[in-house]
């Protein structure tokens, strides 16, 4: 079944870009360049997930949100915030978005969150797995064998991306540029991926089990779609 989505952004350059990102994944993708443009688009047909960028001009994001919130309409958001502007994410949490992403973002992050997203919105439930192992990404915690495992904020990180990603392998740089961010050096920090991915594994392997995390030689980690 063809997927819908709404993006809602003013960036023209952008809208096309990730147009032409999220067709190539096979979804149907429908775009507005202003806030009353995309409300209009919402009230007259149903989306699986709507990318909305909270500063639109006329009518902003949080209006937008505020407004089909109110309507009823639960369809999954995800805002699209400026980098470090803590008080807009809280401001579209609390209106019912279900995730934010800051601009300016990496492709493989937003098609992890566009997945993660679309899936919740056809089960209702935050918590992704594979094999025992069980991650709520609302809760943010992680359980294998239903016993809870404590995680660095740095481990669940690297756990909830690959669970997003399940079935595709993921480059160690991809990896380091999502958990990291722009504080990410290639060159000075080249082993923390390493060094985070080993101490994770550990934790989520016992002895009579393969791991979960499987490694791509030359190239990154996977988890594999059916799990175990």
């Amino acid at each position: 079944m063809t997927m819908n989505i709404l993006i809602i952004d003013d960036e023209p350059d952008l809208l096309e870009r990730l147009k032409s990102v999220l067709t190539g994944e096979h979804y149907t993708v429908e775009t507005a360049g202003d806030g009353r443009a995309g409300l209009e688009k919402i009230w007259n047909d149903t989306y699986d997930l709507i990318l909305l960028d909270i500063m639109l001009p006329g009518m902003n994001g949080l209006e937008v949100l505020s407004e089909i919130r109110a309507a009823g309409i639960r369809t999954p958001v995800l805002m699209l915030t400026a980098k470090g502007d803590i008080e807009d994410k809280v401001a579209s949490l609390n209106l019912g978005a279900d995730d934010y992403l800051a601009k300016p973002f990496s492709l493989a992050e937003l098609l992890a969150r566009v997945r993660a997203l679309i899936r919740r919105g056809n089960t209702g439930s935050p918590v992704i797995e594979a094999g025992d192992i069980h991650l709520n990404t609302v809760s943010r915690e992680v359980t294998k064998d239903d016993e809870p495992l404590i995680l660095t904020s740095k481990e669940f990180a690297l756990l909830e991306f690959l669970l997003h990603n399940r079935g595709r392998a993921i480059s160690r740089f991809t990896l380091a540029e999502h958990v990291w961010g722009d504080n990410f050096d290639p060159f000075s920090m080249s082993n923390f991926i390493d060094v985070h991915m080993s101490n994770l594994r550990k934790k989520l392997k016992t002895s009579e089990q393969e791991p979960i995390i499987k490694t791509v030689r030359g190239f990154g980690y996977l988890i594999e779609r059916e799990g175990k």
